[in-house]
């Protein structure tokens, strides 16, 4: 290794040491003043700094401007109560029937999987031994329905030159074990070792429509995902490597482990998570779904929503760092990832993404929302608009997951999304459905 080299490491490791100390400050002052912050609170440009200490980094840093971007004089933030969240009665029922059953083993290679877990949190109280990667399972098993879905949900990439493209796709995520929805077995019958899979398929541009993506998650929990890619030049389906987990999706800021409810899509075996603490900190949890879905409402270049969109509030949450295993850690694209996991609901809504170097890469805001569940009621769950900032290269990807058709929807109310029965597992959960796209 050369003298450059070695300079540049150590410095590195300077920057992420000063970065930690930062945040750990930060969340110390959040915790002394949890106390305060009056609703009707209205935050600027001008008087930010006022209230940094309810503010991760990645807030901080796109009020200050610290990577180019900036919020401007048009963006402001007024504080409306907190939300308090219940669990649908499901989900709440099989977390209190099974999670004191819940155990973590410790494989040879270093992985840790979940023993005796059925469905539910679980670990609805985490606590040492082992709590930051059981903060983290929480994030991973926090409620979805076993099915959510939309006809028109949307990107927008706006890059350093102010150059703004769009795609819009069908999105159907759907869960197969572990289920705690009313009248659904824990497990579906036709799961076939299958736990989860998320179906992508490009609907616009007219250049890029049909082209999908179907990736496989496993009830063994040791089993890498499997992912496959649509090609409609080719007509064909094509099996990914498993180093596609850190590639675009759609051209997107995301990679295939950021692309789920809770800002992780990472195989939480193939992770270590470290909790550095408590904080309270605004987040946006209750955003109008439907004016969510529509660019207009939001403000350049950051894409943040405009007033009506929905209030911002103060949340309690835990944080952790969360890491490949040492084994895994080579070649992978995130050197660690801190997510402020909301201590009711379980989910990650913000995250600070770091390169390998530890040096930030990526800041993710994943509020989420309101969704009509049949059968339970409304629940916050993946709904609402997202976005994700490449700071190192300045670029960014706004999602919005409703549209011209609607919002979000869960269960029973996929059998029909504008013409679409998206309830169909053959047709958007399997490699057979590819198959049948252009037909």
């Amino acid at each position: 290794m050369s003298t450059g080299q070695k300079v540049g490491r150590v410095l590195a490791a300077i920057a992420a040491l000063v970065l930690g100390v930062a945040m750990l400050s930060s969340i110390a002052a959040a915790a002394e003043n949890e106390a305060t912050l009056p609703v009707g609170t209205i935050i600027t440009e001008k008087n930010w700094e006022q209230y940094k200490a309810f503010m991760n980094p990645g807030l901080q840093a796109l009020w200050a401007g610290t990577y180019e971007w900036k919020f401007g004089p048009e963006f402001s933030m007024e504080i409306g109560p907190t939300h308090h969240y219940e669990w649908p009665p499901t989900y709440k029922k099989l977390t209190e029937e099974y999670s004191g059953k819940v155990g973590i083993q410790t494989l040879p290679d270093g992985r840790h999987i979940l023993t005796n877990y059925v469905a539910g949190m679980p670990f609805p109280n985490p606590q040492e031994p082992m709590k930051g990667w059981k903060i983290l399972a929480d994030d991973w098993f926090a409620y979805v329905p076993y099915l959510i879905c939309n006809d028109s949900v949307g990107q927008v990439f706006r890059d350093r030159m102010g150059n703004v493209s769009q795609n819009e796709s069908i999105v159907v995520l759907r869960i197969y074990d572990h289920i705690a929805d009313p009248n659904r077995p824990v497990t579906d019958p036709n799961a076939a070792g299958i736990y989860y899979t998320e179906y992508f398929e490009l609907t616009k541009p007219e250049q890029a429509r049909y082209t999908a993506i179907l990736t496989v998650f496993y009830q063994d929990q040791t089993k890498n995902e499997d992912t496959f890619l649509f090609v409609p030049a080719l007509r064909r389906t094509l099996r990914l490597s498993a180093a596609a987990r850190c590639s675009p999706v759609f051209g997107s800021d995301a990679t295939n482990d950021d692309t789920r409810h809770g800002a992780f899509n990472g195989n939480i075996t193939k992770f270590d998570a470290t909790f550095l603490g408590d904080a309270r900190i605004i987040e946006q949890t209750n955003a109008d779904v439907i004016k969510s879905g529509f660019l207009d409402n939001f403000i350049p270049p950051l894409y943040f929503p405009k007033p009506d969109v929905g209030k911002w509030e103060l949340r309690d949450v835990y944080v952790i760092d969360a890491r490949h295993i040492p084994a895994l850690r080579a070649g992978y694209c995130y050197g660690k990832r801190v997510l402020y996991c909301d201590k009711e609901t379980g989910n990650a809504k913000w995250a600070e993404l770091y390169d390998e170097n530890l040096k930030l890469w990526k800041i993710f805001y994943d509020p989420q929302g309101m969704v009509k569940v049949p059968g339970e009621g409304e629940f916050w769950t993946n709904a609402a608009w997202g976005t994700i900032i490449d700071v190192q290269n300045i670029h960014e990807t706004w999602v919005h997951l409703s549209g011209p058709t609607g919002p979000f929807r869960a269960n029973s109310d996929c059998k029909n999304v504008n013409g679409m029965n998206l309830t169909d597992a053959g047709r958007y959960g399997s490699v057979r459905g590819l198959s049948e796209i252009m037909r």
